[in-house]
């Protein structure tokens, strides 16, 4: 592990940091960088995640995808946690917590939409990340592209009927243009990129692979270091000034997301799974599609309601949080050495 990727909780830490200082030193700079968005994604963090993401498709052996569904615990156990477990579990917690137990320090509207947002959340499996997180875990780069290329068509279909189930209502519209842009820009196009370059460098060894993946390992830190100034400076002025209320989004959202974490892992090491498979798999049921939330929770509920900024709490809580059950899953890689 390199120097980076030893201290990474380390860089993260001053990143956040650096994100909150810049944003609201210098708002104007991190407002020009959000007007740089076409159908709710941003486009100066597509970039960045590309970066992240472009180094892990070339990693993945096309010729043994085939070979993913003779191993099928693990897309069901994905399958399982994402759409039958972690929705209603979100939806009972926003519940819990802002009808119950948050009751007396939020008003009743904003307690609706703050659960909207945390339903929204819910509702909206990761897409780009998993990626990183996998490729943190040494996971196995072809099982995962399955297992996001199949929760991404699922959601096409489940998307807008399991939110208007959960929310209460009927009319969702499904932000097409962000759902497609944000699988084109971070699966699609990547992938497609990654076929090519490992095409191309393949004929000269399978060295050659491991090597221009190692060269691109600092960028894709940086990628990620960057990614998380550039969000926490985007949201500098609402964490500054609704401490309180950020505060008691995350409450819920932390013990939705350690939570959910906690039932995929014990689940994948009762039923043997290799880690390689059992870390992404609960990494992928674990993090949200948080661009695809916002989009929704804004055209819905508009740019600055309740549900807006659950979402958004959604995203600042997201990097810190998956970084550290990267921690736990690396640590915990013994407990699947020997998989029946």
């Amino acid at each position: 592990m390199g120097f980076f990727e030893r201290y990474l909780s380390v860089w993260v830490g001053l990143c956040i940091a650096l994100g909150v200082g810049f944003g609201y030193a210098v708002p104007q700079f991190f407002e020009s960088v959000a007007a740089l968005e076409y159908a709710h994604v941003n486009l100066v963090v597509a970039v960045l995640i590309w970066l992240m993401i472009y180094p892990m498709m070339v990693q993945i052996d096309f010729s043994s995808i085939k070979d993913v569904g003779k191993k099928p615990k693990g897309l069901v156990l994905t399958l399982a946690i994402n759409w039958l477990i972690k929705p209603f579990s979100m939806a009972l917690l926003g519940w819990l917590f802002f009808r119950v137990i948050f009751a007396d320090m939020v008003d009743p509207q904003t307690a609706t939409e703050y659960i909207a947002g945390m339903i929204l959340l819910g509702v909206a499996p990761c897409t780009a990340m998993v990626f990183v997180w996998s490729h943190l875990t040494k996971g196995d780069a072809n099982y995962t592209l399955v297992q996001v290329s199949i929760n991404d068509l699922i959601m096409v279909i489940a998307f807008a009927p399991l939110t208007a189930l959960l929310l209460g209502v009927t009319d969702i519209t499904v932000p097409w243009n962000t759902l497609l842009l944000s699988v084109a820009l971070y699966v699609v196009l990547p992938l497609i990129a990654g076929f090519l370059t490992r095409k191309r460098i393949e004929t000269k060894g399978p060295e050659a692979v491991t090597k221009l993946v190692n060269n691109f390992k600092p960028f894709s830190v940086c990628g990620l270091l960057l990614t998380i100034i550039i969000l926490f400076g985007l949201q500098a002025k609402t964490i500054l000034s609704q401490p309180q209320n950020i505060a008691l989004i995350a409450v819920p959202l932390l013990i939705q997301t350690y939570g959910i974490f906690a039932i995929a892992y014990f689940v994948a090491k009762q039923i043997n799974l290799p880690h390689n498979v059992a870390a992404p798999a609960c990494m992928i049921g674990t993090s949200n599609f948080f661009e695809l939330a916002v989009a929704v929770a804004i055209s819905m509920f508009g740019l600055h309601s309740g549900a807006a900024l659950a979402t958004v709490v959604g995203v600042l809580v997201e990097v810190p949080v998956m970084l550290s059950l990267v921690w736990f899953a690396n640590k915990t890689r013994h407990w699947f050495d020997n998989p029946s």
